[in-house]
């Protein structure tokens, strides 16, 4: 039992340091894993924390939210993109997209699209480390269908895809996204000193929501028995938004299942057509709701 036995087994513990001057941004920063990796960041005394309110399930609020920050700071050294909804119910976001489609990655593509030009100009400052950007992926995404295409938003609004189908498709969509998008199509082509992976977390919550009665209760019971905790959970994003091998051994774009632990890749998460997909369908659904200036060239 992980969470019970926190100091026997588990992740081994990351605790960053040395972080004055950083910048970060971290989605789902006021609870959960989320919490726990800005409250790690946040490491001095004299740490400077705002919050701001957005709901990723919203394109608008997401360009509004994110122009700004992208207009006032002056640098960017990590993006932590944290938020989302856990197995759960289907159900559609304020733009009519299927809400774990639209919260857990469609929010955070547009997300990294208006801050990339920020991320990029830091990653050109003197003596200053790659920016990074990290994606709270998860093993869950192995439970995605393999008739995972991302073809339209006809398949993204399927109704009878199961709550655990529907957490895991936006679990791959992270994974692909930081391999064959970041890094694939824009780090590699621009030769930008930036890192982009995806990491694994430990899904705990919302089980009794996805699966009404006695079944629901017992994994939630399970899960929070056997499961890691929050802090566990924030491992690693933490190894992975400072540890120096990703960059020594050219890692870039990996998926990790636990800090310094490479993740097995599935057929899908090795499909760079997925990939291809995944980046054109994403900015066909903005460029739907927002119209064709929305997108950060």
């Amino acid at each position: 039992m992980q969470s019970i036995l926190h100091k026997v087994i588990g992740p081994k513990e990351v605790h960053p340091e040395k972080l004055d001057g950083y910048i970060a941004i971290v989605t789902g920063g006021a609870l959960g894993i989320g919490f726990e990796v800005s409250r790690a960041l946040a490491e001095t005394p004299d740490a400077q924390i705002e919050w701001k309110e957005c709901d990723l399930g919203s394109l608008a609020q997401v360009q509004s939210v994110f122009s700004a920050l992208a207009s006032s700071l002056g640098r960017l050294d990590f993006l932590v993109l944290s938020a989302g909804i856990n197995t759960n119910q289907y159900g559609l976001d304020a733009d009519g997209i299927d809400r774990h489609f639209g919260v857990n990655f469609l929010g955070h593509f547009y997300v990294c699209n208006l801050l990339w030009p920020l991320i990029r100009k830091t990653s050109k400052m003197p003596d200053t480390p790659a920016p990074r950007v990290v994606f709270e992926a998860s093993e869950m995404h192995r439970m995605a269908p393999n008739n995972v295409h991302f073809a339209s938003l006809q398949e993204i609004n399927d109704p009878d895809f199961g709550p655990t189908h529907l957490y895991a498709r936006t679990k791959l969509a992270m994974i692909i996204f930081a391999k064959f998008g970041l890094v694939g199509k824009v780090v590699k082509k621009n030769e930008d000193n930036i890192v982009a992976v995806s990491v694994n977390t430990a899904m705990q919550q919302q089980w009794k929501d996805a699966y009404p009665g006695i079944t629901g209760k017992l994994l939630s019971w399970t899960m929070l028995a056997g499961g890691r905790d929050v802090e566990q959970g924030s491992y690693s994003a933490l190894w992975a938004l400072t540890a120096p091998e990703i960059e020594e051994k050219s890692m870039n774009g990996w998926y990790f299942s636990d800090p310094g632990t490479p993740g097995k890749e599935s057929s899908l998460t090795s499909d760079p057509a997925l990939g291809t997909a995944l980046w054109e369908l994403s900015e066909r659904l903005i460029k739907e709701k927002l119209g064709d200036e929305a997108l950060v060239d």
